[in-house]
């Protein structure tokens, strides 16, 4: 008990003293500039999330293929969620003499619960002009019906339509529904009625084909709870889903856009850790005195090192506790200012940010404090007699493995993704060791070059020589922090505009699908004749999986739900001679040209990992009652956000041909051209018509949004960078103000000792910045094309930048950091001597 008041009482006569506020201010702004990212990182994909859900309709889906249990409704209402539910069903809706099989919707009061319903009551001219948000469901009696109904039984408002025993009058087109297109399943024409019609329609009977959904929507914690107390108790023939769950598009933005946010973080964890050690190494070199003094009163080494855990520990509270504090104001102003740029209502954020920022300050701070107080312990005390005894550093090496090891934990924690976070520790492992190997024989070299300089450049060149180990430390932390801040402004110049780039304007919004092999040629004199660009054309094969190495496979097999669901449906197969340009193989081959004919199979890589496939696996597949044998010869790695056709399965030439298949296409149509889908369906009845520009649109808002979030994080990483370069200048204060008593003694004066240390700042400001540039474009190429999966393009003006900021900025911020050094009288140095 005594050493713990002893502790506080240190803590209080340092603080006082100013020997904390450095290590304090370090961990403060580091702590409070992670939070920040944290906070507000939480905030973003909180709102991502719940736009991508725009798209669902809700935030949460329960499927099924029977009436749900009410106990679900019932445990939403518990937990404060909004419900609604919808049936849907295929069946004819009739015009006179006229009939179509038709998708029909009766969905109850509230849908949706999320996203934008729009309808539009001029069925002459749809228009953006002409459709509203329709602020209820349709009105017992009526029903709502989209474009292609319209077109194909010509209908006009007032016209009555029969959907089973019930007549409906049509008073509106649906010009947007959020739960269209996120599937293709999605794709006969539509009609929304009122759930209070369906008994008076006849059609929903024993052994009858509908889906029950019930929607939920609500605070993304009470969505989570339900969402796990759901899954618990889900029946055969249930599901549930988010938008994560739907379209592979939706998802690869969402997970793209967390991992661009997950990098600033990443940044600020780098910063920390080398604020953290060096403002940890100043406050060792100013207290070894004291322990030398308790070394010769008495104290034992245990007793030591539990006295400054102690101090450290409740030092790491406060500043972790102020830093988070920091963190949340911070981010509530940020979260103002971007007010007018992110469109979407940014969600209350959760407590995880703080309890993270406590943890992760608590870690780096112990974790780069601990090897000097193992040092500490072991100050002789014969250093009361001779100053020239410094700290022994027989843990210095284990020490600070045990700091990186700590990093590298954190990188994992922060990243939330392992290629990511693995990514990341790797670059910094790989610039820490090659930095250092770097510096020495740098310096070396450079330590040659006295006899060539004169002046100041002499004396900068020979104090960083005679600081050898020092100098290497401070030009490999500054130029980590350095690496940072360039790596995440690399990230947000270069991966980001490759992100835009790789949904241009002119991405397709429109998939054909059902084209049968003689509409071929009219489809393409159809495109010519309205001056578009004829679309390449796909084959499509529908086939389900049966056997993997000749063992027959069961949904009932398989724990993961996503797993289930892809065995229980039918894939669709397609061949190619040549790979996608936006496909990237990942293991195995890519067939060559004279192999046409052979039973191979390339898979999408995703979906070998939920079903457990891998290369060399023989597959099969039921298609139209025939068996498909093949072997796996390659994953592939899609970027499902180029909106592209994709498949998931692919074959050479010469392997599919025989079995019945269709075609599909992708195209892009300019909304002012809207009219040209009409002329399609007319012209080609049985096509099916899917627009996804709905999903194209939300995407492009994904990558705007990330992108002013990044920018605007950025800038709380720079500050924890430069509280880097603080602590780097101010841990050699101590020694700067000793030479300058001394040089002064001697006769220099305050320019000439300012020019010396200008020079010397300049050297270190180089190396680092050198440093800086290489790491950061490693560091950039590795997480774009191994993490992001997004293509990265050298940037030969990250060198000069980084050499221009590493010299500018740390001479700068020394000279400043110094001026206390120089304005410091010599005597009252030399007499504390």
């Amino acid at each position: 008990m005594n050493i713990i008041k002893l502790s506080f009482r240190m803590l209080r006569r340092d603080w006082r003293a100013g020997e904390l506020r450095v290590l304090a201010f370090a961990l403060i702004i580091a702590v409070g500039g992670m939070t920040t990212v944290g906070f507000f990182a939480d905030r973003v994909q909180l709102a991502l999330s719940r736009q991508g859900n725009q798209l669902l309709g809700a935030d949460l889906i329960i499927f099924s293929d029977h009436p749900l249990a009410p106990s679900y409704a019932d445990e939403a209402k518990r937990l404060g969620l909004a419900v609604s539910s919808a049936l849907k069903f295929p069946s004819m809706a009739a015009k006179g003499e006229f009939s179509l099989l038709t998708e029909i919707k009766a969905v109850t009061e509230g849908y949706p619960l999320r996203g934008e319903l729009r309808i539009s009551e001029d069925f002459g001219s749809i228009s953006p002009k002409t459709n509203r948000i329709a602020n209820a469901i349709p009105p017992p009696g009526s029903a709502w019906v989209d474009e292609k109904l319209m077109v194909r039984l010509n209908l006009s408002k007032g016209d009555t339509i029969e959907v089973g025993a019930a007549d409906l009058v049509v008073n509106a087109v649906i010009t947007q529904e959020p739960d269209y297109s996120i599937g293709f399943l999605n794709l006969r024409p539509r009609v929304l009625i009122n759930a209070a019609d369906l008994p008076s329609t006849g059609l929903v009977q024993e052994g009858s084909r509908i889906s029950y959904r019930l929607l939920v929507a609500g605070d993304s914690g009470d969505v989570e709870s339900f969402r796990e107390w759901a899954q618990s108790r889900l029946m055969l023939g249930e599901r549930i889903e988010g938008i994560r769950d739907a379209r592979p598009e939706i998802k690869a933005a969402l997970e793209r856009a967390e991992k661009f946010l997950s990098l600033t973080a990443l940044a600020s964890v780098v910063l920390a850790a080398a604020a953290a050690a060096l403002a940890v190494r100043r406050f060792t070199q100013r207290h070894l005195d004291g322990c030398a003094v308790m070394r010769c009163l008495g104290a034992s080494q245990g007793a030591m090192l539990r006295l400054y855990l102690y101090h450290f520990l409740t030092l790491g509270l406060i500043a972790s506790g102020l830093g988070c504090l920091l963190g949340f104001a911070a981010q509530e102003a940020l979260a103002f200012f971007l007010s007018g740029l992110v469109e979407a209502e940014l969600p209350w954020p959760s407590i995880w940010p703080a309890v993270h920022g406590l943890l992760t300050g608590m870690v780096l701070l112990l974790g780069f404090a601990l090897p000097p107080l193992l040092n500490l312990r072991k100050v002789p005390a014969l250093r009361v007699l001779r100053r020239d005894i410094g700290t022994p550093n027989s843990f210095s090496i284990t020490g600070y493995a045990l700091g990186l090891i700590a990093l590298s934990a954190l990188f994992l924690w922060k990243a939330g993704d392992v290629r990511l976070g693995a990514s990341a520790i790797g670059g910094f492992v790989a610039a820490i060791a090659v930095f250092g190997l770097l510096g020495f024989f740098l310096l070396k070299a450079l330590s040659h070059m006295r006899s060539q300089t004169a002046g100041a450049w002499r004396y900068g060149l020979a104090s960083i020589r005679r600081r050898a180990t020092s100098s290497v430390v401070q030009a490999v932390a500054l130029g980590l922090g350095l690496m940072a801040l360039l790596a995440l402004t690399l990230i947000r110049d270069d991966l980001l505009q490759n992100w835009r780039t790789s949904l241009p304007p002119d991405a397709p919004n429109h998939f054909l699908i059902n084209i049968q092999e003689d509409q071929l040629r009219p489809l393409a004199a159809f495109f010519s004749e309205h001056d578009m660009e004829r679309p390449p054309v796909f084959p499509m094969v529908r086939g389900r999986l049966t056997e993997i190495n000749g063992e027959p496979i069961a949904s009932e097999e398989f724990t993961d739900l996503r797993a289930k669901r892809l065995v229980e449906r039918e894939f669709n197969l397609s061949w190619a001679d040549e790979l996608q340009s936006d496909n990237q193989i990942v293991k195995g081959r890519w067939w060559k040209s004279g192999e046409r004919g052979k039973a191979e199979l390339s898979l999408e890589d995703d979906i070998a990992k939920t079903i457990g496939i891998k290369v060399g696996d023989t597959l099969t597949y039921d298609i139209a009652g025939s068996d498909f044998s093949a072997e796996v010869t390659s994953l592939r790695k899609v970027n499902w956000d180029s909106f592209r056709v994709n498949f998931f399965v692919v074959t050479p030439p010469g392997v599919l041909e025989d079995y019945p298949a269709s075609y599909i296409t992708s195209f892009h149509l300019p909304p002012e051209q809207i009219e040209v889908t009409n002329q399609l369906i007319k012209a080609f009845p049985n096509l099916l018509v899917l627009d996804v520009a709905n999903i194209i649109s939300q995407v492009q808002k994904v990558i705007e949004q990330v992108t002013k979030a990044v920018e605007f994080v950025f800038l709380f990483t720079l500050l924890a960078g430069l509280v880097v370069l603080y602590a780097a200048i101010v841990s050699t204060q101590d020694e700067r103000i000793h030479e300058a008593a001394i040089f002064r003694t001697l006769g220099a004066n305050r320019r000439q000792l300012a020019r010396a240390w200008a020079a010397e700042f300049a050297i270190l400001g180089g190396l680092s910045g050198l440093f800086a540039a290489a790491g950061a474009n490693a560091l950039g190429y590795v997480i774009g094309e191994f993490a992001l999966n997004l293509s990265y393009t050298f940037n030969p003006w990250i060198w000069l930048t980084g050499l221009l900021s590493g010299v500018v900025g740390v001479t700068v911020a020394g000279l400043m950091g110094t001026r206390s050094a120089l304005s410091t009288p010599p005597l009252m140095t030399l007499r504390k001597v």
